[in-house]
């Protein structure tokens, strides 16, 4: 029996060691290695550069008094339509002391001076009448009576305009009503009622009333680096981006580019400007930020590859295709334009291929 559980003992012994011994081998035996492979597809490759800017109106407009004083009206706010001519504020007129009191004065005098000369115009006519004095004579005083009292009238139209900005011949025509000289839509109105505002002259700016702008004329107002200025010119198609509209874009057309550069933090800009193509369904608001991808070439409908599948040999470029399980070949290709993702095959392999995967390895 001893004997039995000897032989026993030493048979487990032995398959013990006979399997930890294969275990061992097999644990030191390399996998075979196993490769992923994908296939061409066709796809459109965009070679573009980037530009950042603004999306804003191609006229802006802000809307200025002609006289100083005091708003009394406001017609509109921000966001309002309007068409050339609707009001958009009403000023009484603070007058000027010293020319009010000029004007006053010039009055004045016009008046003394019109009673003056009628004195002498019905002194002539009378020996007119008579056919003491002659039709020439006469003439000179009439005129001189007709320009006294026209000088009346303009003294009067003159102190009137000072005091309320009108004159009584003006009709509806005041300066005291500031209107819109385009139409568009109300962007701002920085001011209020009771506002004290100035009048734009040869000297003075003049007080802004409202911003008025066309919202269905948009350009794109960006700029580009030095180094990317060279691969653009007029022309050029555009795609927008805007940020507050996810997952829509915009078309635009190049139309402008700066011929002199501007220095910020340390790189030289050059500013351009795009049309840009509206969409009916959104709106787009004066001011939202852009990126607008400028087109340098495109093309369409490519048979395409991923780049990074891609190996090289003195320049050129080349793949392994596979021909039979795990099994490839090299297969020289002639590339085209590239996104830096994806790139052009013009020539070396079709849709069916099996393109290796470099760094898709499994084991």
């Amino acid at each position: 029996m001893k004997k039995i559980i000897k032989i026993v003992i030493l048979i487990l012994f032995l398959g013990a060691f006979v399997g930890t011994i294969y275990y061992l081998y097999d644990k030191s035996q390399n996998d075979p290695v196993v490769y992923k492979t994908e296939k061409a597809f066709v796809s459109t490759i965009i070679d573009k550069t980037v530009a950042t800017g603004s999306v804003i109106p191609r006229k802006e407009i802000e809307i200025k008094p002609q006289v100083s004083g005091i708003i009394t009206e406001i017609y509109v706010e921000a966001g309002d339509k309007v068409k050339k001519g609707d009001k958009i504020a009403r000023i009484k007129i603070i007058p000027n002391m010293v020319s009010l009191n000029s004007a006053e004065t010039r009055v004045e005098n016009a008046r003394i001076n019109v009673q003056d000369v009628k004195i002498q115009y019905d002194r002539q006519k009378q020996l007119f009448d008579k056919g003491v004095i002659s039709e020439r004579d006469f003439q000179q005083v009439k005129y001189s009576y007709q320009r006294a009292k026209a000088e009346v009238q303009a003294a009067e139209n003159n102190l009137q305009l000072i005091r309320e900005g009108t004159t009584k011949g003006s009709g509806k025509h005041t300066n005291t009503i500031v209107v819109s000289t385009i139409e568009g839509t109300v962007l701002d109105v920085p001011v209020e009622e009771g506002f004290s505002v100035t009048e734009t002259n040869n000297f003075n700016a003049g007080t802004t009333i409202a911003t008025v702008a066309d919202m269905g004329d948009m350009i794109f107002k960006g700029k580009v680096d030095e180094s990317e200025v060279g691969k653009i010119k007029e022309g050029m198609p555009l795609i927008l981006t805007i940020g507050a509209l996810e997952n829509i874009t915009f078309d635009a057309s190049l139309k402008y580019i700066s011929p002199k550069g501007v220095k910020e933090n340390g790189a030289i800009q050059f500013e351009i400007k795009a049309d840009v193509i509206l969409n009916d369904t959104v709106y787009i608001r004066a001011g939202y930020s852009a990126n607008a991808d400028i087109v340098l070439h495109r093309a369409d409908s490519v048979l395409t590859i991923r780049e990074s599948l891609l190996q090289f040999e003195n320049k050129k470029a080349y793949i392994e295709v596979e021909i039979d399980t795990m099994k490839f070949e090299r297969r020289d290709i002639e590339t085209g334009l590239s996104d830096g993702i994806n790139v052009e095959i013009i020539s070396g392999i079709s849709k069916e291929d099996k393109i290796k995967i470099w760094n898709g390895a499994l084991r």
